[in-house]
């Protein structure tokens, strides 16, 4: 994210406060990975001002920013998805789910055979990992997280994908070697269009979790 440590764990922890509103405000269990998701890029910004503390490198909280930012987003976010998602709109979830389980494959393997470096750059954090085919990664990435939003069928989860959608142009065309981070910071804030979006989501006909788990 921008600007500091400091932010970074002012803004994580808002997020993660948000992301445990949005589990307990849950009221079934197949909305729960979404519902979740601020909880995990609240800790996910909390992790990154450890990397601003340590001036950046190759240490324990670089690679585990990489692994959230990378390969646990990119599947995370359209699993939750299909697991949210109304009966008519599962087919159309297969191609998003299947691009975020292949590009989450392929980040798993890069970070586990290539070193991830932080660098501080001005008020930004950029990471630098050597990625094979980086366009075509970052295709698949963007076609699992913001395309399951899109292809959702739920009204609120659409308008969250178009703005994390806009979030994802403005910070590749503004800071182009942050872009991993300011998205994921982008992203962070966006998510907290959840804590409307699982209040509102109905629970099953007896109003427990339990019972809504297996529609």
């Amino acid at each position: 994210m921008c600007w500091s440590a400091t932010v970074d764990l002012v803004a994580g922890t808002a997020i993660a406060a948000i992301g445990a509103a949005c589990v307990l405000r849950t009221r079934r269990v197949r909305d729960l990975p979404l519902a979740a998701l601020p909880l995990l890029l609240g800790a996910h910004q909390i992790i990154e001002s450890v990397v601003w503390r340590a001036d950046g490198g190759t240490g324990p909280a670089t690679v585990a920013w990489a692994v959230i930012a990378l390969p646990v987003l990119a599947l995370w976010v359209p699993l939750g998805a299909l697991c949210a998602a109304p009966p008519r709109a599962r087919r159309g979830l297969a191609v998003p789910v299947a691009a975020g389980a292949a590009t989450s494959a392929a980040l798993a393997y890069s970070l586990a055979t290539r070193p991830v470096t932080a660098q501080i750059r001005g008020h930004t954090l950029g990471y630098v990992l050597d990625l094979p085919r980086p366009e075509l990664l970052v295709a698949g990435y963007l076609l699992a997280a913001v395309g399951s939003l899109l292809l959702s069928g739920d009204r609120v989860l659409v308008w969250l994908g178009v703005l994390v959608a806009g979030g994802a142009a403005v910070c590749a065309a503004l800071w182009r070697l942050e872009f991993i981070s300011t998205w994921c910071a982008f992203a962070a804030v966006c998510s907290v269009v959840l804590l409307g979006w699982s209040g509102r989501r109905p629970a099953g006909p007896t109003g427990s979790p339990a019972r809504t788990a297996g529609e």
